[in-house]
């Protein structure tokens, strides 16, 4: 899966786009100095999103814009 490409929306949010969810629109968020999945704008013409999917995507927005290494540090990450 690769980031095509993304937006700013709103303060702190940006809005990403996949090529294998090329119908859906992925919203982050931005907290603690890093980028999470807000919320999916899923299209029912794209396969399913789960966990590891969202997990995916955050950590190429999050290299994508440089937060690689906060991404790191979140508590999940080393569980």
């Amino acid at each position: 899966m690769n980031l095509v490409r993304w937006s700013y929306s709103r303060l702190n949010q940006i809005k990403g786009y996949f090529d294998e969810y090329p119908n859906s629109t992925v919203q982050f968020k931005r907290i603690k100095g890093y980028y999470f999945v807000y919320n999916v704008h899923w299209s029912t013409d794209d396969p399913p999103v789960d966990k590891s999917t969202l997990e995916k995507m955050e950590w190429l927005l999050n290299i994508e814009l440089g937060f690689e290494k906060e991404y790191q540090k979140r508590k999940k990450f080393h569980s």
